[in-house]
């Protein structure tokens, strides 16, 4: 823990202002106050208006529609379901960092993470408090999907999310399990990545990061499903929490699957509302960060 510095405050000189002043003062700064907030409220609201209005928004809100349902049909379709292998590596990557970076956050220490596309992932971890490390991992997918999704809304931002996310996919492959498969499609997902950003000035980036973070954002609802619904594994981190701190384990992965769905529909809300530009002023930005053309 880093120490806490108390401030110091020095006088050099006798103080100036006397008692009615400064009563004067404070009674013009508490009448400024309100017409200032209001002034600054509406200059906010004016140039952050959450309306979609550029052809990006619109793209991008559809795409992600296309997303979701794309997404649900390769999570379930037994030969075609490989093909999310890698991002779905990533996202068991991401639920699994949430644990532990709670469990470091709450006094704990993490001795290791393992990680499968097929088992699922695992973080061996000593200490921390439960309560919070364990609904961390679904949580905190989500609010990395969140924010990825809140990126995808633009090329340069995505061209930053990108370069986190390949670390990400070379720490996965380090954690994960070392068979050919893993090893060969999360190096084909970093490939992809950088592929994309040769791809129409980056604009296939954007995508390609607003489709990693809507399936981290809906990893929460389609396990917990699994987990709790279709009962395809015997414990889950809903079931070791309502054993702990009572309840049911559907009623905290339904908790929890809300949570996530609000997080997600937060992080697209922030990306209309930061994001407004159209597709050409987005590439003529994305000209003067890390060009590739």
């Amino acid at each position: 823990m880093a120490p806490v510095l108390n401030p110091v405050l020095e006088t050099s000189g006798p103080t100036v202002l006397t008692g009615p002043l400064v009563r004067s003062a404070k009674a013009a700064v508490v009448a400024a106050v309100p017409n200032v907030a209001k002034l600054a409220s509406r200059e906010i609201l004016s140039r952050r208006s959450l309306a979609v209005t550029s052809d990006s928004q619109r793209t991008t809100l559809g795409i992600i529609a296309a997303y979701v349902v794309v997404i649900a049909l390769l999570w379930n379709l037994p030969y075609v379901r490989w093909s999310l292998w890698p991002f779905k590596m990533l996202v068991i990557a991401f639920h699994e960092f949430g644990h532990a970076f709670a469990a470091i956050c709450t006094g704990g220490r993490v001795k290791s993470i393992s990680l499968d596309p097929r088992e699922g992932g695992v973080t061996h971890m000593v200490g921390g408090k439960n309560i919070i490390t364990l609904p961390a991992g679904y949580l905190g997918s989500s609010l990395i999907g969140a924010l990825l999704t809140f990126c995808g809304f633009n090329i340069v931002a995505s061209k930053i999310a990108s370069l986190v996310l390949a670390v990400c996919f070379l720490l996965t492959l380090w954690w994960g399990k070392k068979d050919w498969l893993t090893i060969l499609t999360i190096l084909l997902a970093v490939g992809l990545l950088v592929a994309c950003w040769f791809i129409a000035h980056a604009i296939a980036l954007r995508f390609a990061v607003l489709f990693i973070g809507v399936m981290s954002s809906l990893y929460s609802v389609w396990d917990i499903c699994d987990d709790l619904i279709l009962r395809k594994v015997n414990s889950s981190d809903a079931s070791v929490f309502a054993q702990r701190y009572g309840g049911s384990s559907q009623c905290w992965g339904v908790i929890w699957s809300i949570i996530s769905l609000v997080i997600m529909v937060a992080g697209v809300i922030a990306g209309i509302a930061a994001f407004p530009q159209s597709f050409a002023q987005q590439v003529e930005d994305s000209s003067n960060f890390l060009p590739t053309r």
